[in-house]
C-alpha cells in the first residue's frame, strides 16, 4: 500500500487553504497520529518564526533610518518634533506595504507548480472504476505508482486502443504525459475527459488543464480555466482562487 506524503496537506492545512471536506479528512488523520500532529505544529511554529524574523528585520532597518535622521536634525530645531512624527508615519506605511508585498507577491509558473501541485494518486487496481481489468491497465498503474510515467503512458494507450471511452485511462494517460513534460499530449487527454461530460474525472482534468497552461506560459488561458474551476466550486476551488491571485 502506498504511503501518503502529508507534506502538501500540512502546508494547505496551516495556510487555511483546505476545503471543509479536506479539513475534516485531515483532522481525522491527525486524531491519534502523534507524529503527524507534531509535524503540523513544528511547521506552523517555523512559519511564524520566519515571518516574524522578516518583520523584525525590516523594523530594525527602519528604526536605524529614523535614528540617523534624528541625529541629522539640530536638537533645538523648532521642526524637530514634526519631522520625527513624519518619519514615524512614513516608516509605518513602508512596514505595512512591505508586509503586504511579502504576502501577495506574484509568483513565477515554476513557483506556482511547486507550491500548489500534488501528483494525482490513482486508486489501486482493485478499487478502479473499471469493471474488467486487463494486464495493460495493471502494468500502467504499477509504472505510474513508481513514477515511470513514460511506460505508464505506453500501457494506458494500449488500454485505450481497446476501450477509447475508458475515461479513467484517458485521464491517467494525460497525467502521465504531464509528468513526462509532454504537455500537448496531456492537454489533448484532459480535453477529451472534460468534453465527455459524464465521468468521475472532470474536476481533476480541468485542474490539470489549467496547470498545463501554466507550464507552457499561456497565462491568459490558465486564468480563464482557473476562473471556471473557481466558479464551479469543488475540490480545487480554493487552489484556483489562490493561483489566480498570484497570476494577476
Amino acid at each position: 500500500m502506498k504511503t501518503i506524503d502529508f507534506s502538501y496537506f500540512i502546508e494547505r492545512y496551516n495556510a487555511g487553504e483546505m476545503s471543509e471536506a479536506e479539513k475534516k479528512w485531515f483532522q481525522k488523520e491527525l486524531d491519534g497520529n502523534e507524529k503527524l500532529s507534531n509535524e503540523v505544529n513544528l511547521r506552523r511554529r517555523t512559519d511564524d518564526v520566519l515571518m516574524n524574523r522578516d518583520i523584525i528585520s525590516l523594523r530594525n532597518k527602519l528604526s536605524e533610518i529614523a535614528r540617523k535622521k534624528e541625529t541629522d536634525v539640530p536638537a533645538k530645531s523648532p521642526g524637530k518634533q514634526f519631522y520625527l512624527k513624519y518619519v514615524a508615519v512614513i516608516s509605518g506605511l513602508i512596514l505595512i506595504g512591505s508586509i503586504t508585498l511579502f504576502s501577495g507577491k506574484k509568483l513565477s509558473n515554476k513557483e506556482i507548480i511547486s507550491k500548489y501541485y500534488k501528483a494525482y494518486e490513482p486508486p489501486s487496481a482493485q478499487r478502479s472504476v473499471q469493471t474488467e481489468l486487463n494486464t495493460d491497465f495493471i502494468l500502467a498503474l504499477e509504472f505510474y505508482n513508481t513514477n515511470d510515467y513514460e511506460n505508464a503512458a505506453v500501457h494506458f494507450k494500449k488500454v485505450l486502443e481497446c476501450n477509447p471511452k475508458d475515461m479513467q485511462s484517458v485521464f491517467l494517460n494525460g497525467v502521465s504525459n504531464f509528468e513526462d513534460k509532454k504537455y500537448p499530449d496531456a492537454k489533448q487527454s484532459f480535453d477529451i475527459v472534460i468534453n465527455d461530460n459524464n465521468n468521475l474525472f472532470i474536476e481533476n482534468a480541468e485542474w490539470y488543464l489549467a496547470l498545463c497552461y501554466i507550464k507552457t506560459d499561456d497565462m491568459e488561458k490558465a486564468i480563464q480555466q482557473l476562473e471556471i474551476i473557481y466558479e464551479e466550486g469543488g475540490i480545487y476551488k480554493d487552489g484556483a482562487k489562490k493561483i489566480i491571485r498570484k497570476l494577476k
